[in-house]
């Protein structure tokens, strides 16, 4: 069984390798959403030293691997699995011999896994390229940054999973698909740091997840969060990954119960 879970990986990258040509229109594309936050940036610091505990430097690095980031973990398992329900496929995929949910998040860690090594990591190289990117020197940083990138999957695949399902309950759920890729980028820091909104609207998003996705690697890359602090940001995104097994799995077991198919 734990075989059948790793093809799961290996068909979907393989899947993607075949489409690799729209990844690299992808990083051309990503490389002008960081140019254009970089020169919004610039303008905005001006001759400033630093802004919401950001130097000029560090933003620009900031931008650049939040960016990349996003690329690694990035999937549309909302859509699928909402496509899955609409065209009744989700009743057989139920009866099989596999945990319907696993599955998917293998085929999100298979895609994950096409993207970080032919879109992340050339997409970063060529952000080098055209802007002051300033990568750590501190071994213990990238270690962080790399765990913490995976949780960062692991976190935004659970919130597309359980939009996912509730199409089981709204049954069409493509206006929530929408709100919640909207939210997820803004709110967790992708569009603009979390430190940089008000201090009542910071206090409420350190109490959500999304800050786990975006701000808290990307916090732990630029050096604002260094030694025992990369622990203690690791910990909330462990924390997190642990909470949203509740709402993923009572959905899941819901959604089993209350199978219903639509179309013909």
């Amino acid at each position: 069984m734990l075989q059948a879970y790793f093809d799961f990986i290996r068909i979907r990258f393989l899947t993607m390798l075949a489409y690799r040509l729209n990844y690299y229109t992808g990083i051309l594309i990503y490389s002008l959403n960081i140019g254009v936050n970089y020169f919004t940036w610039k303008a905005i610091y001006g001759q400033g030293e630093s802004l919401g505990g950001f130097t000029a430097s560090q933003m620009t690095t900031y931008v650049a691997v939040s960016w990349m980031a996003r690329a690694f973990y990035f999937n549309n398992l909302d859509r699928e699995i909402s496509s899955d329900i609409r065209d009744g496929s989700i009743a057989i995929q139920f009866i099989r011999p596999y945990n319907y949910v696993l599955a998917k998040m293998m085929q999100g860690l298979g895609e994950g896994m096409f993207r970080f090594m032919l879109f992340m990591i050339p997409g970063m190289a060529l952000a080098m390229l055209l802007f002051p990117v300033r990568l750590p020197h501190d071994p213990a940083a990238w270690a962080g940054f790399l765990v913490m990138l995976f949780f960062s999957f692991l976190i935004n695949s659970q919130l597309n999973i359980i939009t996912g399902l509730l199409a089981f309950f709204v049954e069409n759920n493509e206006g929530l698909m929408r709100m919640k890729r909207v939210v997820v980028d803004l709110f967790s820091g992708l569009i603009i740091p979390i430190s940089l909104f008000p201090d009542w609207l910071s206090a409420i998003l350190k109490l959500l997840p999304f800050q786990a996705i975006t701000y808290l690697p990307g916090s732990v890359f630029t050096g604002r969060v260094q030694g025992v602090g990369i622990w203690n940001v690791f910990g909330v995104q462990l924390i997190w990954f642990a909470l949203l097994l509740i709402p993923l799995f009572w959905l899941y077991r819901a959604a089993r119960q209350r199978l219903f198919v639509q179309g013909g």
